[in-house]
């Protein structure tokens, strides 16, 4: 008789979700005050976020895109970005 093996069943694994940050996390993240932040958001000003019902989200990646949008050589080059 043929033995049977039993192999573990196969599972389609969930698509990889970056994990995000709740406002004070991300506040801290970029060296601000939460309300800095919340004053960004309202004014279309800051990074990127999610709004998942009531609870806003940010991602790593897009904090990390604005800090980056925001490096400059000197303060005349800032100046020019205002």
């Amino acid at each position: 008789m043929a033995k049977v093996q039993n192999s573990p069943p196969t599972t389609t694994p969930y698509p990889s979700v970056a994990p995000t940050l709740k406002t004070p996390e991300a506040a801290a993240y970029l060296n601000v005050q939460p309300a800095t932040l919340e004053q960004w958001r309202w004014n279309g000003r800051g990074p990127r976020f999610a709004k998942i019902g009531r609870s806003v989200r940010y991602r790593q990646a897009d904090l990390d895109t604005f800090l980056e949008a925001r490096v400059f050589a000197s303060t005349t080059e800032a100046q020019a970005g205002d």
